[in-house]
């Protein structure tokens, strides 16, 4: 191994060595990360349970509505997202599928029809009707 004395001249070398700070910096990161204490704690998270209620589905047709608060109601009863995916799910895979009326009220907003419309594509509903849409004939 060379070493280096500085220049020809005989003057001192004026660079700082920083081999062992790094040793050190690396030996103190390595007792850092051994003594930190191990996450333990677990966070509860309430996933919805998969009901067998095939009731709420109807055989022949199904309507889905959006009131101007923008709550989803199939068949008349409130659901929220998750359920109304799990309903397109089993409708999606029955034979004959059953048709999906849908009927947002005029008032409701634009991006809440949005989101459920985009569910009912991802679901691949290939039955899909919008009922009531002569409530929109005199808005243009």
């Amino acid at each position: 191994m060379a070493m280096s004395g500085g220049k020809d001249d005989g003057e001192p070398m004026m660079e700082m060595n920083t081999t062992p700070l790094i040793d050190v910096m690396l030996v103190l990161l390595i007792m850092f990360i051994i003594t930190i204490p191990i996450q333990t704690h677990a966070v509860k998270v309430d996933l919805p349970q998969n009901s067998n209620n095939r009731q709420d589905i109807q055989s022949d047709k199904n309507t889905l509505t959006i009131d101007p608060q923008g709550q989803t109601y199939w068949n008349g009863a409130p659901i929220d997202e998750v359920t109304l995916r799990q309903y397109l799910d089993r409708t999606v895979v029955m034979a004959p599928q059953p048709e999906l009326h849908f009927r947002p009220d005029p008032s409701a907003r634009y991006e809440k029809v949005d989101q459920v419309l985009a569910i009912i594509k991802r679901a691949n509903v290939s039955k899909l009707g919008f009922v009531g849409n002569e409530q929109y004939r005199n808005a243009f």
